[in-house]
């Protein structure tokens, strides 16, 4: 039986992150990966799909190109190439090399799963078990199959599937209105598909405020998407031989509507379940996710969960933090902690969402003395400029500590601009140090200095 320092399952992001430094610490590791090295990320979520916002967003300012004053008389989207674009952009080959044949690493090419609170078994039914004095889990989750009455009998894709499409689907039925469904309706709408988006909730993006979630429908419904909200589907069936209908109760009773190709887009869930995590005696929350302290240990000393599967955060960043934290407090090098972090993510449509912190309606929640500051982005010069105007910004700050507690940027630029908060809320640094910053001009960040002087109180 093998023994290791370390034994690290999965490959999602936090590995490039820390095992090459531990291996570069002398320290022995045993890799397991039973699927694509690494993760999500990398093979079907980030890199894959924000290519595909890109060649979407060329088709897109091709079709406006005569609201800028360039007449394009026609165009056409080669969609293999498209694919080929996007699937060079996602090799992986070059990251699984390295990690193959790093000195101090043995790579387990399968699915493991504990047998002992120190011993992982390799394989389903193999015969090699290894040891380690610490285990790692790190395999982050999959997508969610709703329990739909019918759908064992249609055809239906996850986020995965519909990356391996050869041709653009005529028509798209996107079950689930939240930012992988809204990404891709708006990818496959700017790629010629007809898209509708079926939503159970009364409004899409269901952790967003209300008038976020407005202005982003609204960006969606004027590029021609259909939207249904509070929408619950009771069935999918085919429909003729190459259509799948998908029949739900809305606003105005009971409808169905039928495509060519039908996305599940409703959530996500934790790849915990083939890990026979009692062994280990390793708990999992009501949802299988696996609950962690701030130095990222399981309810087990020597088990770290780190990435989507222990709950506390479902993007490729938090994945890397965790990466950096488990490290900070495994050699002793760093004082990080998961508690430390502020929530920051982004969602991809065109224009995008950036957000940090609160919502509105969390921050109307918490109690705290809020000051809130709006503006469109039609009010914005560089949005003017570039003829981007949808969308609006959001701050909202402690009146008492001076602290920001939140922000939100859909528009133009908004995924990069709402990187400028975190420093300052990682430092709890005051607002009004941030009003005396100066930025570039013209931009959009330039602004929101000059939008904290709008800031009233919460009513």
């Amino acid at each position: 039986m093998s023994t290791y320092d370390i034994i690290w399952i999965g490959t999602g992001q936090a590995t490039g992150t820390v095992v090459p430094r531990l291996a570069a610490a002398g320290k022995r590791i045993a890799l397991i990966e039973g699927g694509a090295v690494g993760g999500s990320c990398v093979n079907y979520g980030c890199t894959p799909t924000k290519t595909l916002v890109a060649s979407a967003r060329a088709a897109h300012m091709a079709r406006r190109a005569a609201d800028f004053g360039i007449e394009i008389p026609e165009f056409s989207i080669d969609f293999a190439a498209v694919m080929k674009r996007m699937n060079a952009m996602r090799d992986n080959s070059g990251m699984e090399e390295w990690l193959r044949n790093m000195d101090g690493v043995d790579f387990y090419d399968d699915y493991a799963h504990f047998v002992g609170e120190h011993q992982v078994q390799i394989g389903e039914s193999g015969d090699t078990v290894i040891t380690g004095d610490t285990i790692v889990i790190h395999t982050g989750t999959r997508p969610l199959a709703l329990p739909i009455e019918g759908i064992d009998d249609v055809e239906w894709l996850d986020n995965a599937g519909l990356l391996n499409l050869d041709a653009v689907p005529e028509h798209l039925v996107i079950i689930g209105g939240s930012y992988i469904g809204m990404e891709f309706g708006q990818i496959f709408r700017r790629l010629g598909s007809e898209v509708t988006i079926i939503e159970g909730a009364p409004q899409l993006m269901v952790r967003e405020d209300a008038d976020i979630a407005a202005a982003a429908e609204e960006i969606l419904t004027d590029e021609g998407i259909t939207v249904k909200t509070g929408a619950l589907v009771q069935s999918v069936a085919k429909d003729g031989a190459d259509q799948v209908a998908v029949t739900f109760d809305g606003p105005d009773g009971s409808e169905t509507i039928s495509g060519s190709h039908l996305l599940l887009a409703v959530g996500r869930v934790p790849n915990s379940d083939k890990l026979n995590l009692d062994a280990a005696g390793v708990a999992t929350n009501e949802r299988g996710f696996i609950p962690v302290d701030d130095e990222l240990r399981t309810n087990v000393d020597h088990i770290y969960a780190v990435g989507d599967i222990n709950g506390a955060g479902a993007f490729t960043h938090t994945s890397v933090n965790d990466g950096e934290t488990f490290w900070d407090n495994y050699t002793g090098e760093g004082d990080r902690k998961q508690s430390d972090r502020n929530t920051i993510y982004g969602m991809f449509i065109d224009p995008p969402l950036g957000r940090i912190g609160m919502s509105e309606r969390e921050a109307r929640e918490s109690g705290r003395n809020i000051l809130m500051a709006t503006r469109p982005m039609s009010a914005i010069s560089r949005a003017r400029e570039k003829d981007e105007t949808k969308g609006l910004i959001k701050i909202l700050v402690d009146a008492d500590t001076e602290e920001f507690v939140g922000v939100t940027i859909l528009g133009v630029g908004g995924d990069e601009v709402i990187n400028i908060f975190a420093p300052f809320m990682l430092a709890g640094q005051s607002y009004k140090t941030f009003r005396k910053t100066v930025f570039v001009h013209p931009t959009v960040s330039e602004l929101l200095p000059w939008i904290l002087d709008d800031l009233e109180p919460l009513v």
